[in-house]
């Protein structure tokens, strides 16, 4: 490995070379060096598993690594360098452009002709690069000059282009699960040369759990917790046993990880709408919660409220269309923290209210017919005959006024006549369109 490559990586992966420097982070230090230490993610790379056995091989294909802050991607990545005879070469999308990547871009190409060795090219925050700057991966990757491993926190689909995904096999890093940061957290407190097991601290099992939740399944955040709590209050050369109180103190309140502008936020809004499509107040009322928790605007909340009034309750019952409006008009008057009582009562009145697409659908399908028969002439006696010319062509002839005649108002048709006879708004156990007591049903 050339040392210009290798001080780069030095300096993302700052304890991979020396990992029991002290002056590092809890969780630099505690950075799995194996695949045996890599815990939590053993549905990707557990013995045996493809992508594993492809590391392990030397034959890794080019990878977007995909996955919340603290599950393990940069890790992966340093493992890849440890276990790869390719020149692995860390970027971070952050600190450096477009210009840099051209020269390590150039510089793959002459390793490669020179040595035949490949470039593996870690490119962490690959998402910061906008679609544009991304095209530039294209032909590096396209001819095999580089193998790209890229990291993301957002979703591949919204922020990678098309033509580097389908080039890249995307890695999925699932949060940690509890056991996995209860396992993380026992290693980093008995580990004497890389952890605190020369500090003779002991958390009782309550501060453990609350340690664990505060990292909600991020591994970095439970350990930067964990080394900012003994730092509070373990005593040099002391055994110390740090209890729940004392980390709640410390640790004061965790928010909840919520990103506004990237998967969480349609993750969450998602399941808030369909708690509420299928009627469970219970689910609806958590998602608010959760989405209130992290920061969501309020607003965004009230403006989905009202689609969903219309599109998933309709004339089921029109009154849910009012108390959405009303509740995010008190809202922007109210404001927050109060206006969370408003949502919550508008939340499950529209959960528990009965539900009906009906006039969504309706759309669709008229919508559809509109795009695929193109623009089909207004049946003569719809128009209105606003000139004497107008009335000479026929224009409003036949027409049947509703007031004068409801019946017959009702069967003239309304449609082109390519469509006649076509129905869009159908209701379930609806009385048929010519009964006596449709004609004044509430739809």
């Amino acid at each position: 490995m050339e040392s210009s490559s290798f001080q780069s990586q030095a300096d993302l992966f700052p304890n991979q070379e020396h990992p029991d420097n002290r002056q590092a982070p809890l969780a630099d230090r505690m950075r799995p060096q194996d695949f045996e230490d890599f815990v939590g993610q053993e549905d990707v790379v557990g013995e045996g598993h493809p992508l594993r056995v492809a590391i392990e091989h030397d034959r890794v294909p080019s990878l977007i690594l995909w996955g919340p802050p603290g599950t393990g991607k940069t890790t992966l990545a340093g493992l890849i360098a440890k276990k790869t005879q390719a020149a692995f070469v860390p970027f971070s999308a952050v600190l450096s452009g477009v210009p840099e990547l051209r020269g390590l871009f150039k510089t793959a190409q002459q390793r490669q002709r020179v040595s035949g060795q490949r470039t593996l090219l870690f490119v962490d925050e690959i998402h910061r690069f906008n679609k544009a700057q991304q095209d530039a991966f294209l032909p590096y990757v396209e001819r095999g000059d580089i193998t790209l491993i890229g990291a993301t926190t957002q979703n591949p689909s919204f922020e990678i282009i098309s033509p580097l995904l389908s080039r890249s096999m995307v890695v999925v890093l699932k949060p940690l699960s509890q056991t996995a940061l209860g396992n993380i957290l026992e290693r980093a407190l008995a580990d004497p040369e890389r952890g605190l097991g020369t500090a003779q601290v002991t958390l009782t099992p309550a501060a453990k759990h609350l340690l664990i939740g505060y990292g909600n399944g991020d591994a970095r955040a439970m350990l930067t917790g964990l080394e900012f709590v003994v730092g509070q209050y373990a005593a040099p050369g002391t055994p110390t046993i740090i209890e729940q109180p004392q980390v709640e103190q410390a640790l004061k309140q965790k928010a909840l990880r919520y990103d506004s502008d990237g998967e969480e936020h349609y993750n969450l809004i998602s399941a808030f709408i369909k708690s509420m499509r299928d009627s469970d107040p219970d689910g609806a009322l958590y998602w608010l919660a959760r989405m209130l928790e992290g920061g969501e605007d309020p607003k965004f909340i009230g403006r989905r409220m009202i689609i969903f009034a219309s599109e998933d309750i309709g004339n089921a019952d029109p009154q849910a269309l009012l108390i959405a409006s009303a509740v995010f008009q008190a809202v922007e008057v109210v404001g927050l923290p109060e206006a969370q009582i408003n949502l919550a009562h508008g939340v499950t009145y529209l959960a528990t209210a009965p539900k009906s697409n009906a006039s969504y659908a309706a759309l669709l399908v008229a919508k559809k017919d509109a795009k695929e028969k193109g623009n089909l002439p207004v049946p003569l006696h719809l128009r209105n005959a606003v000139t004497s010319l107008m009335k000479d062509l026929d224009y409003g002839k036949d027409y049947l006024y509703a007031h004068d005649d409801p019946r017959g108002a009702k069967n003239q048709t309304h449609l082109p006549k390519e469509l006649e006879g076509r129905r869009y708004y159908r209701l379930k156990d609806s009385p048929p369109p010519d009964d006596e007591e449709g004609l004044n049903a509430p739809w």
